[in-house]
């Protein structure tokens, strides 16, 4: 899909209070999955990307890298592709280059946030997250919207995962919503999704409000539809469930010296992994 055909389905969304799903991609496994099951978007994650590279989610990443994901996801999914790309190196010319390089690969919109650079997880406890100028995130979001400007850009504020109360935040929101930015995050990891909820209720809808529930996961669709939201990003759950299941099976297998022994987690057919790529493949096992 289109930046601009994606444009067009956040807005609808937007007016008609309907909420378009995210699925977190690293990989054409996951685009799949996210296709079949009625997904509305694929998420790049950078978190997701560093540790399938085996890299700290600090900054590592550059846009070759990401390319490199869409290309994938593209083969097997036309949903469209959302580059999360963290603060875009901390700087105008580097946000450009990012613009640039993921529009050509076939990026539908990229998430620019306001860390300071380098980047921190935003659950992260070992480092301590710090804000850029929002000044800086308004120079890059212009940058960006110069070099691609059909790009969906949406604008990620670290305020509230800083410490910062929430009328800081709106105004950082507010200041990118002018600069060009086509919808709004404002990021949250209060765990009863109060804050977001707050959030919501005091947004004044100039434009779509995305939210990434990763500290909430209890909070359901139909919730954060009615709380104001146009967008929900699961940003690193099929990575999350992924590991869970490849330890549980590894942990079996090292007991019991099978992967199918009794507790062990199911294993997908062999002709499941062939049909990601072709679906008119076939397996014996």
């Amino acid at each position: 899909m289109s930046s601009t055909t994606f444009r067009t389905a956040l807005s609808a969304a937007s007016a008609e209070g309907r909420l378009l799903r995210a699925l977190g991609a690293v990989n054409a496994m996951a685009a799949r999955v996210a296709s079949d099951c009625d997904f509305d978007a694929l998420w790049v994650s950078g978190l997701e990307v560093s540790t399938a590279a085996g890299l700290p989610d600090e900054n590592v990443l550059g846009p070759r890298d990401l390319a490199d994901v869409v290309a994938a996801l593209g083969r097997v999914s036309d949903l469209p592709v959302i580059i999360d790309v963290d603060n875009a190196g901390g700087s105008a010319p580097t946000a450009a280059r990012f613009a640039t390089d993921l529009a050509r690969a076939g990026a539908a919109a990229l998430c620019l946030e306001d860390s300071g650079y380098p980047k921190v997880n935003s659950f992260a406890l070992h480092r301590e997250q710090q804000l850029a100028d929002p000044g800086l995130m308004r120079d890059q979001l212009k940058a960006m919207r110069d070099a691609a400007p059909e790009m969906v850009l949406v604008a990620r504020t670290e305020a509230l995962i800083c410490g910062e109360p929430l009328a800081h935040a709106l105004q950082r929101a507010v200041l990118y919503a002018e600069a060009g930015a086509d919808a709004i995050l404002i990021h949250s990891k209060d765990a009863s999704g109060d804050q977001a909820r707050q959030t919501a209720a005091a947004w004044d809808g100039r434009c779509p409000l995305v939210t990434v529930p990763t500290a909430f996961p209890d909070v359901i669709c139909e919730e954060l539809a009615a709380a104001g939201f146009t967008l929900a990003i699961y940003a690193n759950q099929m990575s999350r469930v992924s590991y869970a299941a490849m330890t549980a099976a590894a942990n079996q297998f090292t007991i019991n010296g099978s992967f199918t022994s009794p507790g062990a987690p199911p294993l997908a057919p062999v002709q499941d992994l062939l049909r990601v790529a072709d679906r008119s493949a076939r397996a014996c096992v």
